[in-house]
């Protein structure tokens, strides 16, 4: 009953952000942004330790503005989010547009599949909206299941009629097998903190020993999948561009650690020019390496 409760209560958020104009919902967005920050001070440690630590050479007045820009941001996404069940195909081309898809054509004419990587950097939740609906390639993001069947169930439709399929953690190697023979986008955002130490790549991300996820360079080095970054930029508000970059066409070349390395040094540039877009609130090290 209660699963039911949160889906019905779910539909309803979503039925009334739909009818609700674009310049009144960021007047929500900004109260929410300053009930997050000022008033429940939802995870504003977590954010003032990250920051700290990824720019020691700010001023304490630049950290704190990064800091408020950075909550306005979560709340301007999440209000998105839902805005985005409800979005016709040709607002979703205006507002999350692909700047350059056709830098993937030949990949796609070669049938080779790609691996693609991103973070949680400005609107991600619109990629799985834009990319089916944008690209040649099938698109299939990769995510962590929701505790709530029915919502689950709800996103994973919502994002298959738009044509991106989505498939759990849990099921990546069997998704991964099950489609080689047809040129596909395997969407990971892969800058979370792992759950398995033990497997993790160890990089220098903002000066700080990081592990990282171990799937896009497994995957990658398994299938010899080219890695394309996803670098999402906000030109205005409720508007994104959208740029896809090669990191590397021969991921089986190189070696050990490279991969999850080349990845993070790119979405670290990205966060560097615009950091209040990156999910700070994230606890990204969290994780220590044991001593050998």
């Amino acid at each position: 009953m209660i699963t039911l409760f949160y889906f019905i209560l779910f539909l309803i958020s979503i039925l009334i952000v739909s009818i609700i104009p674009w310049w009144l919902l960021y007047r929500y967005s900004d109260l929410m942004a300053r009930l997050l920050h000022d008033v429940i001070k939802y995870r504003v440690k977590v954010t003032r330790s990250n920051l700290r630590l990824a720019f020691p050479e700010k001023e304490e007045s630049e950290l704190v503005a990064i800091e408020k820009k950075s909550y306005q941001n979560l709340a301007d996404i999440s209000v998105e989010a839902l805005k985005g069940f409800t979005m016709r195909n040709s607002i979703i081309r205006q507002r999350h547009r692909i700047v350059n898809p056709e830098i993937l054509d030949h990949f796609y004419k070669n049938n080779q599949s790609l691996i693609g990587v991103t973070g949680h950097l400005f609107n991600w939740e619109w990629g799985a909206l834009s990319a089916g609906i944008q690209l040649k390639h099938h698109p299939i993001a990769v995510y962590k299941p929701l505790s709530n069947k029915l919502i689950d169930w709800f996103i994973k439709w919502s994002r298959t009629i738009r044509g991106t399929e989505l498939v759990p953690m849990n099921q990546t190697f069997e998704t991964f097998k099950k489609n080689a023979h047809k040129p596909c986008l395997y969407i990971l955002v892969a800058d979370q903190s792992p759950s398995k130490v033990t497997k993790a790549y160890w990089v220098n991300f903002f000066n700080q020993e990081t592990a990282c996820i171990h799937g896009p360079e497994k995957y990658a080095k398994l299938y010899n999948y080219p890695l394309v970054y996803i670098d999402i930029k906000r030109e205005k508000r409720g508007f994104y561009h959208v740029e896809l970059e090669v990191l590397c066409e021969n991921p089986r070349e190189l070696a050990e650690g490279e991969v999850t390395k080349i990845y993070m040094n790119r979405l670290e540039q990205s966060i560097r020019e615009n950091p209040e877009g990156w999910l700070w609130t994230h606890r990204r090290w969290k994780r220590k390496r044991k001593p050998f």
